[in-house]
């Protein structure tokens, strides 16, 4: 564990609405499902892709939020150590841009 790692856990409570969902939800079997329809290996500019079930954690973030737009949904997965805890992100991590969430609003949807 790093040491903004170590500050980040200090710093948020244990009882959030994030941690309570990670702790009733199996996510394994909903990332099995994502994987199934949409599985990118890299995208366009041969770049690692982002991890399927980061995304649709991100989408269900703007929706529980009242759904908020790509943009704000991106700012608070930069700001908000709740949010950020519950994506599986560190500090030291990029966060996906709002395009790219954009691009997988479509095939999540259908696939739901």
């Amino acid at each position: 564990m790093s040491f903004s790692e170590f500050d980040v856990t200090r710093r948020t409570r244990k009882r959030n609405f994030f941690n309570q969902i990670d702790y009733l939800i199996d996510w394994k079997p909903i990332e099995k499902a994502i994987a199934e329809h949409h599985a990118p290996t890299s995208d366009a500019a041969s770049r690692p892709a982002y991890p399927a079930l980061l995304l649709f954690k991100m989408l269900l973030t703007g929706i529980w939020y009242g759904r908020l737009s790509d943009e704000s949904v991106e700012d608070m997965a930069n700001a908000n150590l709740h949010v950020m805890r519950f994506l599986g992100l560190s500090l030291e991590d990029d966060v996906p841009d709002h395009s790219v969430l954009s691009c997988i609003r479509l095939p999540i949807q259908l696939m739901l």
